[in-house]
């Protein structure tokens, strides 16, 4: 078999693969779970890892996420809009483990991913909403109210980061096909 048709094969299945972790991962995103427990921030920090094509990488965990929405219930429009916004830097920190995925990095991106997660979707809650003051102290009480489903995102997306990331790791040591330098193109 030639190597060019061993990639597109290799490619096809890391991203078949890809694809039903992420479906699992959604579909876990609708049972009960603590708030902000969910694997959805993972889902889009894996996607963006994994995925070659960076349109599908985008289209896949926010699909995800709407339909998610769409099951357990939608919420005011302008703080969706920013969610998902949020959801697709993650994706794009995601983007930064291509190829050099390790145990520090992926931890790293991980915390990148809650942090910038907390503070976006903090602020849009404070902006958006009339629950605080629109003023300096309503956005440190806003931030400070936050705390809490802080650790419950850094949570959950270090559980789901290890079930996705540590899942497409074994799965790529069981099956050679599975492995990256496989789909890489071949030198001319």
């Amino acid at each position: 078999m030639n190597a060019e048709i061993v990639a597109k094969r290799a490619l096809l299945c890391r991203t078949v693969l890809a694809f039903v972790l992420i479906a699992l991962a959604a579909a876990v995103r609708i049972a009960p779970h603590p708030w902000n427990f969910t694997p959805i921030g993972a889902m889009a920090l894996f996607s963006g890892a994994v995925l070659k094509d960076g349109r599908l990488a985008f289209a896949f965990p926010l699909l995800a996420l709407f339909a998610g929405d769409l099951f357990t219930g939608l919420y005011q429009f302008q703080l969706m809009l920013v969610v998902y916004a949020s959801f697709a830097v993650n994706v794009s920190i995601g983007f930064w483990l291509r190829d050099r995925r390790t145990i520090a990095r992926t931890g790293g991106v991980v915390l990148a991913g809650a942090v910038q997660f907390f503070l976006v979707t903090n602020f849009a809650v404070w902006f958006f909403s009339r629950t605080y003051e629109h003023n300096l102290p309503g956005l440190v009480m806003c931030y400070l109210g936050g705390i809490p489903f802080f650790w419950n995102t850094l949570a959950g997306d270090t559980v789901y980061a290890t079930l996705l990331f540590g899942g497409f790791a074994l799965a790529e040591r069981l099956f050679p096909l599975l492995r990256a330098e496989l789909v890489r193109e071949p030198a001319s």
